[in-house]
């Protein structure tokens, strides 16, 4: 298993490298990422390259069993190609270009800075192509991070037109299907479509929905560039780049995790508001966005901070936060950074090391689980995770409610974290998949705000009920079309048959105001189930209902109900809800479903599951900071301590178990 760092040499001297990678060799560090903002240091000025610093740096790590990673460089420009060509600079939903000085500062479409990657890419590879250390590739860094996922210049601007001709094929079918109609906004001719800039909101729905769509695909087309050179001239290495998460939502992940050997990803927990399962919500997205394990090429080893610093991690908590990743399909963790920088933007995010450079508490932490991983890890890595429950993500579906939030407390990645925490809660792994996906592996599939629907995946949805899948839908589901238009028909559109209810009317709730759920069968119970943001009035057509509103005006109508189609059956929510509801929600599809939480454990206390072949892997991670009590059915082996362990078993605060 592949255990290291990101190491930036050019930061510091060159008689402190050997001693950097004699450190990193005494925590257990076999890999090292380097170079993805070096494009200066290796190309001084244009068409003249200097890689003899960065050869003397490998040698070092070679030196100490330690392999590489190295990012291309074009995430950060170097400042005489934007003297050269300012127009390169990214230009902002403002009209107002971006200036030199910051990263990921440019515009993705140009042809001179797609030329200029071109060539610092193709010149790395050239060199590195038969390295014995170099093992792979990260493509730039952070893609869509600092807003840069959209640019708004005249490069952007003709791309846009291009990709719109190539999508209609006429302007007759352009204007048909964003009804241009509206607001005289009939176009003659391709030249006359503008692009959403922030003084023209509210933009055209048809209209924003494909500049979101554009702007992905011109992301995945510069990723692409770059892969096609390192597949042609490194066929050996893998490709990979380090996506991000907590809510990210400007660029469309499937897309770009195609043309990746597997995904990659930054984590960086905030000890001020994430919880244990936002941070497994956050791994299982990364493992869903290629249906694949990943790597963490930035975990937090440090507390991060730019003109402030974040808390610092405590005590076992690097250690633990490593373990959730791989529990949750990681096959490596490098941390960020090796070393804390003395200069330059990011001179207080903190790494294993301080600026000082020496080992410390966290770095001993760091090499504690170097040496478990020494022992442990061939036994884990390229072991799956097996879920029984998927939750789909829908990136059109994303993008249009960017465009109209219908509520503004609405959010749909917030939205479909209520169903994973509640799973999460019973132990009970979750994918997190496209509607496009193989569904016949799953018990249960839910689909929650399908807002944007289209033909094909609700007849796919509707073969996989059919079938004798159980699927949920919920608020929203089937209003646009592709298009980005409302739908004509009832709610919730093409899947109401499916669903054998229609919505009746709908209430965007204000942000203090609450309606009380009842569900058809009570059950004693201290917590208040509630309804809140958003509540449809459903008409059963041939659905039973489960839970009726009882309050506001529909006080007594249903909420939710249950379907039988085919083999299957189709559960529809027809409201937003707190916790608890969810909870009892999901209680009842588990026991119908038959799904089987992995381990009861105290609240706190996280368990998943990787398989290899017919082996299970159970990890088990205390998040408190208790010592937690707990009973385990039959008798396991933990891997990290090689103790037994059968009957009740006490896990310490922040300790790990990884049971066979």
């Amino acid at each position: 298993m592949y255990y290291g760092a990101d190491y930036y040499p050019e930061h510091w001297p060159e008689e402190r490298w050997p001693t950097d990678a004699e450190m990193m060799a005494e925590a257990g560090l076999n890999l090292v990422r380097l170079a993805e903002f070096a494009w200066t240091r290796l190309e001084p000025e244009p068409e003249r390259f200097d890689f003899a610093w960065l050869d003397r740096a490998i040698e070092h790590l070679a030196a100490r069993g330690i392999r590489v990673v190295l990012g291309t460089p074009t995430a950060a420009p170097p400042a005489w190609l934007v003297r050269q060509h300012p127009e390169v600079l990214r230009v902002r939903a403002d009209g107002r270009r971006v200036h030199f000085g910051h990263r990921r500062n440019v515009c993705l479409v140009s042809p001179v800075y797609r030329s200029c990657a071109e060539r610092i890419v193709r010149a790395m590879a050239t060199h590195y192509r038969d390295h014995p250390s170099v093992i792979g590739w990260q493509i730039d860094n952070e893609f869509g991070c600092h807003d840069s996922a959209r640019c708004y210049c005249e490069a952007c601007q003709g791309a846009f037109r291009e990709w719109l001709a190539a999508r209609y094929g006429s302007l007759e079918a352009l204007n048909r299907a964003w009804g241009t109609d509206f607001w005289s906004h009939t176009y003659r001719a391709w030249e006359e479509i503008p692009l959403p800039f922030a003084d023209a909101l509210p933009a055209n729905p048809g209209l924003a929905l494909d500049y979101r769509r554009f702007a992905s695909d011109a992301n995945v087309a510069f990723q692409r560039l770059q892969v096609d050179i390192l597949r042609e001239l490194c066929p050996s290495h893998f490709v990979t780049h380090n996506f991000m998460a907590n809510g990210f939502q400007e660029l469309n992940y499937y897309d770009l995790a195609r043309d990746l050997d597997f995904v990659s990803w930054d984590n960086y927990p905030d000890l001020r508001r994430s919880d244990p399962a936002q941070l497994a919500f956050n791994h299982t997205c990364i493992r869903g966005w290629k249906g694949a394990n990943f790597w963490v090429m930035e975990e937090e080893s440090g507390a991060p901070g730019t003109t402030v610093i974040s808390p610092n991690p405590r005590p076992g908590d690097i250690r633990l936060w490593s373990y959730q990743a791989i529990a949750h399909g990681a096959d490596a963790i490098v941390y960020f950074r090796w070393r804390t920088c003395t200069f330059g933007a990011e001179q207080y995010w903190h790494g294993i090391l301080d600026h000082d450079g020496r080992p410390r508490r966290r770095y001993y932490e760091v090499q504690r689980m170097g040496r478990e991983l020494q022992r442990i890890g061939a036994q884990i890595v390229g072991s799956e995770v097996n879920a029984q429950v998927a939750l789909i993500f829908d990136w059109d579906t994303a993008f249009a409610f960017q465009i109209q939030a219908n509520n503004p407390a609405f959010d749909y990645f917030e939205h479909l974290k209520r169903y994973f925490v509640a799973f999460h809660r019973r132990n009970v792994p979750v994918d997190i998949i496209p509607w496009s996906a193989d569904l016949r592996r799953y018990r249960l599939v839910l689909a929650p705000a399908l807002y944007v629907l289209s033909p094909d995946a609700a007849a796919r949805l509707r073969a996989y009920v059919e079938k004798g899948g159980t699927v949920l839908f919920d608020v929203r589901t089937g209003a646009k079309d592709v298009y980005n238009r409302v739908a004509e028909g009832p709610l919730p559109g093409l899947v109401a048959d499916l669903c054998g209810v229609t919505v009746d009317e709908y209430d965007s709730l204000p942000p203090d105001v609450t309606v009380p759920l009842v569900f058809d069968t009570p059950i004693v119970s201290t917590q208040k189930l509630l309804a809140h943001t958003w509540c449809e009035v459903l008409a059963p057509q041939g659905a039973k209902v489960l839970v009726r509103y009882g309050g506001q005006y529909y006080a007594g109508q249903p909420a939710v109900t249950l379907n039988t189609y085919g083999k299957g059956r189709a559960v529809y929510v027809g409201t937003i809800a707190n916790p608890p509801a969810y909870e009892r929600l999901v209680d009842e599809l588990l026991s119908s479903t038959g799904v089987q939480p992995l381990l009861d454990t105290p609240p706190g206390v996280e368990v998943t599951a990787r398989w290899q072949g017919q082996k299970r892997l159970l990890f088990v991670l205390n998040h408190t900071n208790a010592p937690q009590s707990m009973s385990l059915p039959g008798e396991f082996h933990d891997l990290l301590s090689g103790q037994p362990l059968s009957g009740t078993a006490v896990l310490p605060p922040k300790e790990v178990w990884v049971l066979v």
